[in-house]
């Protein structure tokens, strides 16, 4: 009996622990040691408005380039201040990430996040300065 009870206790506490984990914000504690986690917190960031810590996931000569009707070049501070406006916003799209290129030090992504009317395609390159994976350079286009 002592048995039974230890063990729905330990499921009550794993169950409550997780549902805790869930309800906590994802940009709370940004992960950046791999190249993967770096990419799944920069997708967060940029559709689920997790805009805390974002600071840490953009190098410092990290830049956005927009191709549109007019191309546009945003700066780091540019990206960030917007970011941080949008906490908690989340758009309404499916997103899909594929791996370009990869090596010890260095990564190409492309994000794709489709949205009803059109599709927003964003090549990301990604740096590993000193064991932390950040974001060097976003190239935004749409069709």
């Amino acid at each position: 009996m002592k048995t039974l009870v230890k063990t729905f206790a330990a499921v009550a506490l794993i169950t409550l622990s997780t549902f805790a984990m869930a309800a906590a914000d994802p940009g709370k504690a940004l992960n950046l040691s791999t190249a993967d986690l770096a990419i799944d917190s920069y997708v967060s960031v940029m559709t689920e408005g997790a805009s805390q810590g974002v600071e840490k996931l953009f190098a410092s000569e990290f830049n956005q380039k927009v191709q549109g009707k007019a191309a546009r070049t945003n700066s780091r501070s540019e990206v960030i201040s917007f970011l941080k406006k949008q906490k908690g916003e989340k758009l309404n799209c499916s997103t899909s990430t594929e791996v370009l290129e990869e090596s010890e030090n260095y990564m190409v992504a492309r994000i794709t996040m489709k949205f009803d009317d059109f599709t927003k395609t964003d090549l990301v390159t990604l740096i590993n300065e000193s064991g932390t994976w950040k974001v060097a350079s976003s190239v935004n286009s749409y069709k």
